[in-house]
């Protein structure tokens, strides 16, 4: 993760700094235009890209992605993005599922590893799934698929089978979806469990035993405001009790 500030709407985000930093770093590299990719709170307009919410400016140097992370109360589909959602209703060709957003996203139901029109999910109203945003504009609802088109693998998308899911702000969500969570580290290293964190404010988990899972659930929500330090001795704490 590359250079991080706070932008308000309308501030002009300047994206070819870090390029000229990387083209320092790295004389070899060859002098080709770059494809800036952009992502939430951001919209470019002729050759300038621009901040339209308020938040932090992130920028990933490896895909080249920017986008702004705000606390907003309610999630805004965007393409690439993992969401945690749940089927609220069922039609002819899949599903509609309730991902916190201003409309409900469909799911096709051919949108799942392996399926095919005789071998399909068949999936229950109130299923929880964990899928990646592949339409999102303001004239269409948001569309998601359980698994990754361009390989074919669910690569851990899919139906989430028992466990608990629970809802936090967006901003806590989208650091727990950083590799280096802290407060991730910290319970892996005390616990087994498996989670799947979903960028509009929902995440679910599942452990050996229901205490252990809400053992994570109450970690998870207690990290918001610590720093690293503060999450690995609360997580010590309430393993001591446990």
């Amino acid at each position: 993760m590359a250079s991080v500030k706070i932008v308000l709407p309308g501030d002009i985000i300047d994206t070819r700094r870090e390029e000229e930093d990387t083209a320092q770093q790295e004389p070899n590299v060859e002098d080709e235009a770059t494809v800036i990719r952009l992502g939430p709170g951001l919209v470019q307009s002729s050759e300038s890209v621009s901040a339209v919410t308020a938040g932090v400016l992130h920028s990933n140097s490896e895909t080249n992605r920017w986008w702004v992370a705000g606390n907003k109360r309610r999630y805004v589909a965007a393409v690439g993005e993992p969401v945690v959602g749940v089927v609220v209703a069922r039609h002819g060709e899949g599903y509609r599922v309730d991902i916190g957003s201003a409309h409900d996203a469909l799911l096709p139901q051919l949108a799942f590893e392996g399926a095919t029109k005789r071998n399909k999910p068949n999936l229950a109203v109130g299923t929880v799934v964990y899928g990646r945003v592949v339409v999102a504009n303001s004239v269409m609802d948001p569309e998601i698929e359980c698994f990754n088109s361009n390989t074919g693998k669910s690569e851990g998308y899919g139906e989430l089978s028992e466990g608990f899911m629970f809802k936090c702000s967006l901003g806590l969500a989208r650091r727990l979806i950083d590799t280096k969570a802290p407060v991730l580290a910290a319970l892996g290293n005390g616990v087994p469990f498996e989670v799947a964190v979903g960028v509009n404010g929902r995440v679910w988990v599942n452990a050996e035993s229901v205490a252990t899972t809400i053992l994570v659930a109450n970690a998870i929500r207690n990290s918001e405001y610590l720093d690293a330090k503060q999450c690995r001795q609360m997580v010590k704490e309430l393993l001591e009790k446990q």
